[in-house]
């Protein structure tokens, strides 16, 4: 064998020494994981160039290797299609995981709760209060204007917004959250709407949400809501007041605080169902579908009455003697829970 021939097969085996090593090495980086023992937030800027979001990354205490991080990038062909955005990256992610996590678009999800019976308001301070929102409407008294930002086409904005979870990124605006609960409303009481039941005294979709606000607001168990309905939709039909408290409740405003007197029963405003007839002006809290459902499909009997028991459930009645027969029963037991309670307070002060 000659000289040059030695040469180059010397020169030919280094070189596939060093391929072999540098794909070993190229192999390594893509297994090791980048992100160890703790999730890592890191947020991208619009318009930020690769080369500085590899040192924001770097600056977020993980452990990319700068060099071999830019190889599977332009490897893979994904330096140029990463996107803005807020991203949390797992422990045990390698570099391919979090570009690819990059140029998927998987940012950061928060998510904000509406429960079911909340007031429009009330929901406001909720938004108001959220860390990641970007917020739009600062005048929660400016009710008007609201309804103009959020393009809801009605004069008052209670019982429009489905309440439900809603997931959100980083800088979503609290009126895209409202639209979307809003969408929701419209779709959900649409549906509901053209599957109910015949020959209900309801005339539109409108009065069955204001109705169903009522039941959300009267009971909070499941098995009740379509008796509630029944007692209401009964009420209606024979002309009767609807007498539910939530709604004077709601008339009542900032001058409740929390017990209704009989003068309150007897002060008049658009939502005393104890003055008034039929339904009230508007609904007076966000109901849930199935608060919507009970309204529509309310249970068939007699009973025109109810009375709470005292945990949570009610007795029902058909009759006006009965009913304060009931509620005579109530007040007995509210006493004797109050006679307990005195007890209890002078055992323990002794």
């Amino acid at each position: 064998m000659s000289n040059l021939t030695r040469i180059l097969s010397s020169a030919l085996l280094i070189i596939m020494i060093l391929v072999t090593a540098g794909w070993i090495s190229f192999q390594n980086a893509l297994e090791k994981s980048v992100i160890n023992s703790e999730t890592v937030i890191v947020e991208i800027p619009k318009g930020m160039a690769f080369n500085e979001i590899v040192n924001l990354l770097r600056s977020h205490n993980t452990q990319i290797d700068p060099i071999w991080f830019k190889v599977i990038a332009y490897w893979y062909r994904l330096a140029d299609k990463i996107q803005a955005g807020e991203y949390e990256l797992k422990p045990g992610s390698t570099s391919l995981e979090v570009l690819r996590q990059f140029v998927d678009g998987r940012v950061k999800q928060y998510s904000l709760t509406f429960p079911e019976g909340w007031r429009f308001n009330d929901m406001l301070q909720l938004l108001a209060n959220a860390a990641n929102l970007r917020h739009i409407l600062n005048c929660p008294n400016d009710l008007n204007n609201h309804l103009r930002i959020l393009q809801v086409e009605k004069t008052h904005p209670e019982g429009w917004f489905f309440p439900d979870t809603y997931s959100f990124t980083k800088n979503t605006s609290d009126v895209t959250l409202l639209r979307r609960a809003h969408q929701k409303m419209l779709a959900v009481l649409e549906a509901e709407w053209q599957a109910k039941q015949q020959d209900l005294p309801l005339e539109n979709s409108y009065q069955a949400l204001i109705l169903a606000s009522i039941i959300e607001k009267e009971t909070a168990l499941v098995n009740e809501r379509a008796d509630i309905a029944g007692v209401f939709i009964r009420r209606l039909q024979k002309g009767m007041p609807l007498q539910t408290d939530p709604t004077v409740i709601y008339g009542m405003g900032d001058t409740y605080q929390g017990d209704i007197r009989t003068k309150d029963l007897k002060t008049p405003t658009l939502y005393n169902t104890y003055l008034i007839s039929g339904l009230p002006p508007t609904p007076i809290a966000m109901p849930g579908r199935e608060a919507i459902h009970a309204a529509l499909h309310p249970s068939p009997g007699d009973s025109l009455y109810f009375v709470a028991k005292g945990d949570g459930s009610h007795v029902f009645s058909s009759t006006l003697a009965q009913h304060n027969k009931a509620v005579k029963e109530y007040l007995r037991r509210q006493e004797n829970k109050h006679q307990d309670s005195k007890l209890t307070s002078v055992i323990n002060d002794d």
